[in-house]
């Protein structure tokens, strides 16, 4: 039974939001929370230390406090949240290297809980209609979030099997949505105008921002189970999605689409990587039976609903955008320049 945590990440909304969720818990005498940076929002009980888990220190930390669970949370998804997509990296893969090196160093430590993600199964024309936690991607993510997912998972086995005695769970989340997260996907939907891959209509899934600490404190105080994906119930399509937002949308060509995700990146509307432009053509699927029959977890939130949630809590789209929208979809397969000068009039 986890008794001292620690939990990275927590300056994150949704490490504060978590750090809340375990607070609750009687009987989790201690949470650490460390971060870079002092949390703008509550962490509940938790107390606060704030220190970089690319540094050895955070062996010190743990070896001090007699921590026996470490929750790891801290894998930035969008490089503009630290300042570029070198830093993103040494955060996500140096610091979990030397969390796990520090973990596997400390005689207290009995359970590690990751906050993976679907990404890691990348999409591609090629996938199964539903990935099962054995499968592997079709076509790997090459950059960014997802690749760096791989590469903390591949950390993560290796640390288990240097210390086999240490309980690992480790939840592959769908896209975690819902009134407050901000992730590439929300300023996805939330653009004015979005551009949509022409021709496609990818099936989505999704997990509440609830939903996913409510996993998470059940990963951290209940049994260990491994690797299970996690997504509420259901799918949507992107077109689906759009409706509910009531956004206006442009269809690009694929063959294009790179050209255009850059746009959108300088527009600051939104972070788009070519793996996420591959995603929103493509989709993802999830096998949730190992959540539900071994985790013994049941979302309360359908994917539909939790993406209607996210929907309810967006602003409205801005006033003059639908004057565009024609012109644009007009010159859709003619130019990524007429679709930068409508972000520039957006942004005006």
């Amino acid at each position: 039974m986890a008794k001292v945590v620690l939990v990275t990440g927590v300056s994150r909304y949704l490490g504060g939001l978590y750090a809340r969720r375990l607070s609750a818990e009687p009987e989790v005498e201690r949470i650490l929370g460390v971060d870079v940076l002092p949390p703008r929002h509550s962490i509940g009980r938790a107390e606060f230390v704030r220190a970089d888990i690319r540094n050895p220190m955070i062996g010190r930390i743990i070896r001090q406090a007699g921590v026996d669970t470490v929750v790891h949370m801290n894998v930035i998804a969008t490089p503009k949240d630290t300042g570029g997509r070198v830093t993103q990296k040494e955060i996500n893969v140096i610091g979990t290297m030397q969390l796990l090196a520090a973990c596997q160093k400390s005689d207290s430590v009995q359970r590690l809980v990751v906050k993976s993600t679907a990404a890691v199964y990348g999409s591609s024309p090629r996938d199964p209609a539903m990935f099962a936690e054995d499968m592997n991607a079709k076509s790997t993510p090459r950059t960014g979030f997802g690749k760096d997912s791989i590469e903390v998972e591949g950390y993560v086995r290796g640390f288990s099997r240097r210390r086999p005695d240490v309980e690992i769970t480790m939840l592959r989340l769908a896209n975690v949505i819902g009134p407050q997260i901000r992730t590439a996907i929300t300023d996805y939907f939330a653009m004015p105008l979005v551009p949509v891959p022409l021709g496609y209509d990818a099936r989505m899934q999704f997990i509440h921002e609830h939903d996913a600490v409510e996993a998470l404190a059940m990963a951290t105080t209940g049994p260990s189970v491994g690797i299970v994906n996690v997504a509420g119930e259901g799918f949507v399509t992107l077109l689906q999605c759009l409706a509910i937002v009531r956004r206006p949308i442009v269809p690009v060509p694929m063959a294009t689409a790179g050209v255009v995700g850059n746009i959108v990146k300088r527009s600051g509307l939104a972070d788009f990587s070519p793996d996420q432009v591959a995603f929103l053509a493509f989709g993802r699927g999830l096998d949730t039976t190992r959540m539900r029959e071994v985790f013994a977890f049941a979302p309360q939130y359908t994917t539909r609903e939790a993406f209607a949630d996210f929907a309810e809590h967006l602003r409205p789209v801005v006033p003059g955008v639908g004057e565009v929208t024609e012109a644009v979809t007009g010159a859709a397969g003619g130019g990524a320049a007429t679709l930068a000068r409508v972000f520039e009039r957006l942004q005006q």
